[in-house]
């Protein structure tokens, strides 16, 4: 396939499903009643997908709230912290953060399996990708106490063992491309540099490298990144990862940093995200083209796979739809395809 288009993961959620959340908050809704709603806002995500020409399918990640912070109630041995600040606009001040009083575990697994079976259900025979946090997203939130006695270290073992288990899990269900999303890769606060964040990972997905992707992102919080956006300082260890594949933001930085790709471009495949999510301007097709084009001036073509900088669940849906159409247009000026619109 020649420049394969997928969005990286989360997709913008239709404005009725606001509402049912608000609703099982409240009690209002039964089991039966949940799964209907995420199936059939699931079918919305796949449907856009596929109108927008989309190549490789994902489930939008509308089971889950804000792509992470759902995912820590499926973990034990935590006590989830009240905020500092709930007042004004959001932040990742106001996300969730935990303390660890007992070891860290997920017995009944993240649940991603079962998600990436359902979607495999509602989008039978079309490529299909599944992205999940890496162990240096989970971590960070977590304050390691009781047993960790303040090791971090060995909490962030606990976790990649959590998502190890995770990907056997993903790998039995038969998923051949598996995301790994790390926006905490990036953020130097938890006291590690790249090579410690890569040797969390790589111990993650041992033997698993040729199915799995690796995205590293400077975070999408309410469209607001978390850390310097900068690559290079990165560079030690992504190019450490054992992986098949890094999802990379170009867009939102106007295209920095393409001068690292040729290094990297000679171990993984590159999908470049060529879609400013993190903006309201929707991208024409001579744009997206223009900026790939820009990527294949320094990289080889059957190297690169096209996205968006990061998921659309920031974006009202009316925008993410428009963003992805102009994406896949793009790719398909790029290819010869179709010709530029006068």
């Amino acid at each position: 396939m020649d420049l394969p288009t997928m969005g990286v993961g989360s997709y913008a959620a239709p404005g009725w499903l606001f509402l049912f959340r608000e609703a099982m908050r409240a009690g209002r809704t039964g089991a039966e009643d949940v799964e209907e709603a995420f199936d059939d806002a699931t079918r919305v995500a796949v449907a856009d997908q596929l109108e927008a020409g989309v190549d490789i399918l994902s489930d939008g990640e509308l089971r889950r709230s804000r792509f992470v912070y759902e995912m820590y109630d499926r973990l034990t041995g935590i006590e989830r912290l009240p905020p500092g600040r709930r007042l004004g606009v959001p932040g990742y001040d106001r996300a969730p953060h935990f303390v660890a009083r007992e070891r860290v575990t997920a017995p009944h697994g993240l649940g991603i399996a079962g998600e990436y079976r359902r979607l495999r259900e509602l989008a039978p025979g079309k490529p299909l990708k599944v992205a999940f946090p890496g162990p240096m997203t989970f971590m960070p939130k977590i304050e390691p106490e009781g047993p960790y006695g303040g090791d971090r270290m060995a909490l962030l073992d606990d976790i990649a063992g959590i998502v190890r288990d995770e990907l056997d899990r993903l790998a039995e269900e038969g998923a051949e491309l598996i995301q790994i999303d790390e926006p905490g890769f990036t953020d130097p606060s938890h006291g590690l540099d790249s090579r410690l964040c890569a040797e969390a990972v790589n111990k993650a997905v041992a033997g698993y490298a040729e199915r799995v992707a690796v995205h590293i992102c400077f975070g999408n919080n309410a469209s607001r990144p978390y850390a310097p956006r900068g690559l290079g300082r990165l560079l030690p260890g992504m190019a450490m990862l054992d992986c098949s594949m890094l999802v990379l933001e170009f867009a939102n930085r106007e295209m920095a940093d393409l001068d690292l790709l040729p290094a990297l471009a000679e171990r993984y495949r590159i999908a470049a995200g060529v879609i400013d999510v993190k903006s309201f301007h929707i991208e024409t097709p001579a744009e997206v083209a223009a900026r790939l084009e820009r990527v294949l001036a320094v990289m080889p073509r059957d190297r690169l796979w096209v996205t968006a900088d990061c998921g659309f669940s920031a974006l009202p849906r009316w925008l993410a739809r428009e963003k992805l159409r102009a994406m896949v247009a793009g790719a398909r000026l790029v290819r010869g395809q179709a010709q530029p619109d006068r």
